[in-house]
């Protein structure tokens, strides 16, 4: 998928990009492929590649959810090199984006991205999803709490739901079948005060694979031992 398509492809969903964000996302490019030389941020560096399967997939969030409103809060939990909140945030300028990561030179790379893109309404943050998520500053402050297959769903709800406000979202976007990892997570999204709205499947264009986005929505605050000290969760899930 090169830009024109791209673009094209996204004009189909109703999203318009104008030539400042098409620049924008050439230069996201540019900066991840001279980056990734350094540390590791991605193994899909080709340019047709990262135009489909990291930016376009990183928008279809846009496609099942309205962030052209006014001050939509978003948080990107484990963001690695900013999928899929830089990509959102190109497509959708008015959303205010919060990310963390655990890698101190993930973090750098997207201050420094946010910094050349010329982006507002970013803040990055080196932290563990657990000790951020009992910070009082950011826990049940966020209207949609996003992470892009980083871990099993058991797992991400106790990392994402303490962050969502209640009546919020948290979006799990996954690249293969959820299943067995609903059935799993069952216990854990009902504990940390969840409800699961929907899970979408869909293709990416090109024959680039399905993916699926799971909708929760918080119905009730999370109990405050939730998420539990770093590293429980993963070892242990709920």
């Amino acid at each position: 998928m090169n830009p024109e398509q791209f673009a094209e492809a996204l004009a189909e969903k109703g999203i318009l990009l104008n030539e400042t964000q098409l620049e924008q996302y050439a230069t996201y490019l540019r900066l991840l492929r001279e980056w990734n030389e350094k540390i590791n941020l991605t193994a899909i560096t080709e340019p047709d590649e990262v135009y489909l399967k990291h930016f376009y997939d990183s928008i279809s969030l846009g496609f099942h959810m309205d962030f052209t409103q006014e001050e939509v809060t978003l948080c990107d939990v484990g963001a690695g090199a900013g999928f899929p909140s830089i990509p959102l945030k190109i497509a959708f300028p008015k959303l205010q984006v919060t990310i963390v990561d655990s890698l101190n030179k993930r973090i750098t790379f997207l201050e420094t991205l946010v910094s050349e893109l010329g982006l507002t309404g970013v803040s990055c943050f080196h932290d563990r999803a657990e000790t951020f998520g009992q910070n009082k500053k950011f826990r049940s402050q966020f209207d949609v709490v996003t992470a892009r297959a980083v871990a099993r769903l058991s797992v991400l709800s106790e990392l994402c739901l303490p962050l969502a406000k209640k009546g919020g979202i948290f979006v799990a976007m996954k690249a293969a079948s959820t299943e067995e990892e609903l059935r799993d997570a069952e216990r854990a999204i009902a504990t940390l005060g969840g409800k699961l709205e929907e899970d979408i499947f869909f293709e990416l264009p090109n024959d680039a694979g399905e993916r699926h986005i799971v909708k929760i929505k918080k119905t009730k605050e999370t109990p405050k031992t939730y998420p539990r000290k770093a590293g429980t969760p993963n070892k242990n899930p709920l």
